[in-house]
């Protein structure tokens, strides 16, 4: 098995390269297809760290452990009140003479780094303002599925953590990724620049009309994510133009693919005829997180 992730942390996209994207990819389809079964977890102990609410990362991270053989311990917020009720170092520190690996789910990018710089054994990243990781490797697995390699993806959406993730995936990969994203929305600063270093030359926006044409996915996101309730009528109206509808769908060809992330708020970005609709796929990508994340475990607990 391909061994260049084993021990390490997965922090970010932007710290894995194309061999090893590939090789999640390729492992969980194995795994899916139930041609691998294998148990690295067995007599390990697994902690997972929620600040945020979860069900698609808790679920899916928590069978994932069980099935390699570990046994999941969930933390939550109210529970470790990280940087509050000890540092982040500190309870970094304790938890990592006590656990095998850590997977968190946390505000901040920064404090999932502090983490990381203070457990010897192994951080997977399970979504921070800045980035979700595990996200967008299910979302690659999804569009290797059913659009195959080298298909173009349209994002039309805020520039958050899950668009970041898809910026850094297709840097990596030389995917065309066309980004559809209103003024004042677009990705941080910092994005385009390590986007630069993975040798993506520029983060460009496009109009609506003309990125879907010739695309072969299109994908969506809430338009106000947790922690932003206080903007969600200014949202509403700035993105109002970006919904994905059948009307939106029609500038598209008839054989892309529609993803969403989730959870959805229907009736804003996206509506439900296109959601449950024959195009979309947002439950088989939603599946995939499963498999991506056995994957990722396997292949860094790999012996």
């Amino acid at each position: 098995m391909y061994s260049a992730l084993r021990g390490r942390d997965l922090l970010s996209i932007a710290d894995l390269s194309r061999d090893d994207i590939e090789a999640i990819l390729d492992h969980a389809a194995e795994l899916k297809a139930g041609r691998a079964r294998p148990r690295p977890l067995d007599g390990r102990n697994l902690g997972m760290i929620f600040q945020r609410p979860s069900n698609r990362t808790r679920v899916s991270f928590e069978v994932a452990i069980q099935q390699l053989g570990g046994h999941p311990i969930p933390i939550f917020s109210q529970e470790i009140q990280l940087g509050q009720r000890e540092s982040t170092a500190d309870v970094a520190r304790i938890l990592d003479r006590y656990l095998d690996g850590i997977v968190a789910r946390l505000h901040f990018q920064t404090d999932l780094e502090s983490i990381a710089a203070n457990a010897a054994a192994p951080v997977v990243s399970a979504m921070t303002d800045a980035e979700h990781p595990c996200q967008i490797l299910a979302d690659l697995l999804t569009v290797r599925e059913h659009a195959g390699d080298g298909a173009t993806v349209t994002y039309i959406g805020d520039g958050n953590n899950v668009c970041s993730s898809w910026i850094y995936a297709a840097a990596i990969l030389g995917l065309e990724l066309r980004l559809v994203i209103p003024e004042g929305y677009e990705p941080r600063p910092q994005v385009a620049r390590r986007a630069r270093q993975l040798g993506l030359a520029e983060i460009r926006t496009w109009p609506v009309n003309t990125a879907l044409e010739g695309t072969d996915v299109v994908y969506t996101d809430v338009w106000t994510s947790m922690g932003q309730e206080d903007e969600h009528e200014r949202r509403r109206q700035d993105f109002s133009e970006l919904q994905v509808n059948s009307a939106l769908l029609q500038m598209a060809p008839p054989t892309a693919r529609v993803m969403h992330c989730l959870p959805a708020h229907r009736g804003e970005e996206i509506t439900d005829d296109v959601l449950d609709g024959p195009q979309s796929i947002v439950f088989d990508q939603a599946e995939n997180r499963l498999h991506v994340q056995k994957a990722i475990l396997s292949l860094i607990y790999a012996p």
